[in-house]
């Protein structure tokens, strides 16, 4: 399949899944709302989900995939799968161990992990009991992680993109009979932690299934330390803090955020709606770019590993510019009609928008990083990127604590975006010092291009919604306010497409073509 193909199919399982993610996130609204019950839930969650991006993600989409896809290449399919079941045992055993610790010293982590809670006592201690119940969906996550890894660098991306749409649907099973139910606030976050679990467990059965089916289980052993192991763990240390570092400073606002009631469920409800053109692009980009550009730079061929890369950055601003724009000028409509219902009130659209506007100047950002991080990850270079990752980091936390006492939310959230850019700028100056890529003067005026036609869509989306006056306004018709979002979106979409069709940016044909070509 053509690399554009498997943007296509990964992004679009992407897709199904945040499409499905929005309805547990507004079922997830409705039922808890901005309150103190859902600040505890939502920070219980983003624990196990951070050592999730950190020890699972992050290890094995960097570190594992260009030593497996080495391995393929010179050892064969069983030389491979030795490899694969070598280091996953490490892994499991690495996971099962945090896993006890997390568990019997949960009250004292959450100290550091949020300390803002510390003075509310009921509050801490349902974050600590939550925190308990669904810290084990890490270890369900990490093995899920490993297999997709595997299934990946085999070009089978179907499992792993369509396992978080298990997830989805698990988690609307249990929200909906909530959401009908007058329950505690308490007990309905103790029913949505365990559908967490039970949506981890059956995440982890699908790709377990896909693998085995795929003839490529590893087995798992006793760990042993040998060369190739010790070669991946000096690979995946670094790696664990690059590839995480949007889920670190992600994790930092966290912290400051916990310092004033409502700001973590604001964060939170603002995060997954910026995560929509993060997970569609970066992360189909991401999964699909690292196992191809291993495989050419391993066989040496540089020059097709420059052109993977050159369209992977080009689809990716293409499509990710206009939709950073359109979060910008439609976030308040997007928040009211995807939220404001049950506990969610006017007021908490307008928070959570003021925070969105703020993540999407950055959303570009963080989709840049996963097309220039694989450039050093291919060329197992772990350890440049991890340099970066620690200079964005100390960006992040010294311009959170600056304007979080004048921003609050927004603080967090440009701070967050800032960080990001300064990743960005670090990556893309070194590759392009190490000659390993850098765009070409076409190529910097097709960017330019992107932009001022992204800039175009935003301000006629933004006039659009002051011409539609009180559509948009709280209490409005549901069903009006949903039709006039899609078309604003629509007519958005196609506005853009035009008029990079016009310009010459991407003739839509040329496109067409490039989804439909498969390789020799």
């Amino acid at each position: 399949m053509s690399l554009y193909r498997n943007f296509l199919s990964v992004g679009a399982l992407t897709l199904l899944s945040r499409v499905f993610g929005f309805v547990r996130d507004a079922l997830m609204a409705a039922v808890l709302g901005i309150s103190p019950v859902s600040d505890a839930f939502n920070a219980a969650f983003r624990f196990p989900n951070l050592f999730r991006r950190l020890f699972a993600e992050g290890a094995f989409n960097t570190a594992f995939v260009p030593m497996f896809a080495g391995a393929l290449e010179t050892q064969g399919a069983d030389g491979a799968r030795e490899l694969a079941g070598r280091i996953m045992s490490w892994l499991v055993a690495t996971i099962l161990v945090v896993t006890v610790l997390v568990e019997i010293f949960t009250p004292q982590i959450m100290v550091v992990f949020v300390p803002g809670f510390v003075g509310n006592a009921d509050k801490f201690e349902l974050t600590v009991f939550l925190t308990r119940i669904m810290f084990p969906y890490l270890a369900c996550m990490s093995l899920m992680a490993a297999y997709a890894a595997i299934l990946n660098s085999l070009n089978r991306f179907f499992a792993a993109a369509f396992a978080p749409v298990v997830l989805n649907l698990v988690n609307i099973s249990a929200l909906i009979p909530l959401a009908l139910l007058t329950l505690e606030d308490r007990d309905t976050a103790f029913w949505v932690a365990v559908a967490t679990m039970a949506g981890g467990i059956a995440q982890l059965a699908l790709v377990w299934w896909a693998i085995r089916r795929a003839g490529f289980l590893p087995k798992l052993r006793l760990p042993r330390l040998d060369a190739e192991v010790r070669r991946f763990w000096v690979l995946a240390v670094p790696a664990i803090i690059a590839g995480g570092i949007t889920q670190i400073n992600i994790f930092v606002g966290t912290i400051i955020a916990s310092g004033a009631d409502e700001v973590m469920s604001i964060i939170y409800n603002a995060d997954r709606l910026y995560q929509l053109p993060l997970g569609i692009i970066g992360i189909a980009i991401g999964t699909v770019l690292l196992p191809e550009l291993s495989r050419h730079i391993g066989a040496g061929r540089t020059d097709e590993a420059r052109q993977s890369q050159s369209q992977s950055l080009f689809l990716s601003m293409l499509l990710t510019m206009p939709a950073a724009g359109a979060l910008i000028a439609l976030a308040l409509p997007v928040v009211r009609v995807l939220f404001e219902r049950g506990a969610f009130g006017p007021g908490d659209s307008v928070t959570v928008s003021e925070a969105l506007i703020g993540f999407a100047v950055g959303v570009p950002a963080f989709v840049l990083i996963r097309v220039l991080q694989p450039g050093f990850f291919s060329r197992q270079d772990t350890a440049t990127p991890t340099v970066f990752a620690a200079i964005s980091l100390v960006v992040n936390i010294g311009l959170s604590l600056a304007l979080f006492a004048s921003l609050r939310h927004v603080g967090i959230a440009l701070a967050t975006s800032a960080a990001a850019w300064v990743n960005v700028l670090l990556l893309a100056a070194f590759l392009a010092r190490r000659g390993h890529f850098t765009l070409t003067l076409a190529e910097w005026r097709q960017q330019g291009l992107i932009a001022l036609l992204t800039l175009v869509m935003g301000l006629a989306l933004w006039g659009s919604v002051v011409l539609l006056g009180p559509v948009f306004d709280p209490g409005y018709n549901f069903l009006v306010q949903a039709l006039a979002l899609a078309a604003l979106c629509g007519l958005g979409a196609g506005f853009y497409f035009a008029l990079a069709h016009l310009s010459g940016v991407q003739r839509l044909g040329a496109l067409v073509r490039r989804l439909r070509r498969t390789k020799s």
